[in-house]
């Protein structure tokens, strides 16, 4: 087993789960973490054992993900992508509707803050993290995740004004 191997193994479900949220679709996902773990690979020994590995694989993802919607744009292609069905362990059938609800609301949030939003609350990451990975000041991370949260509730309560305003 190589130390690329054994450094990045445990981050590769976090890696799944954030591109799973962040692309909405568990093909585009998974696709979008074999690049990232390609790239990390072949830039490995850019990354300094002095810094964290995590948010160093995150800023990768990032900013592969902003060149494929980038692209995407290019060539006017929606880049947001249908929310397929919401695997669940629950069993309540409730719960489901919920999860998917939620799942939905997210794919209409701004990129920029369905990014902050997924970093802080499913990969539990600090806003310093947050910056670093985005390339952006404290101050933007928490204002944008402000708005998310704010939108994001609005959504769930049924504000359909909430999904059509834009906030820059």
């Amino acid at each position: 087993m190589s130390r690329f191997d054994a450094l990045i193994g445990s981050h590769i479900p976090h890696l799944r789960r954030y591109a799973r949220a962040l692309t909405g679709e568990a093909t585009r996902a998974d696709d979008l973490v074999q690049d990232t773990l390609e790239r990390a690979w072949i830039k490995f020994h850019l990354w300094k054992p002095a810094l964290d590995l995590r948010p160093w694989l995150f800023t990768i993802m990032h900013n592969i993900f902003v060149n494929q919607v980038r692209a995407a744009a290019r060539h006017d292609v929606s880049t947001l992508p249908p929310v397929d069905d919401v695997q669940s362990t629950r069993a309540n059938q409730s719960d489901m509707l919920e999860v998917g609800d939620i799942a939905a609301c997210l794919t209409r949030l701004p990129i920029e803050q369905r990014e902050v939003l997924l970093l802080v609350s499913l990969e539990d990451m600090n806003y310093a993290q947050v910056a670093q990975i985005l390339s952006i000041p404290l101050g933007t991370v928490t204002s944008r995740l402000a708005r998310a949260r704010a939108r994001l509730k609005a959504m769930l309560d049924g504000d359909t004004g909430a999904a059509l305003k834009v906030v820059r």
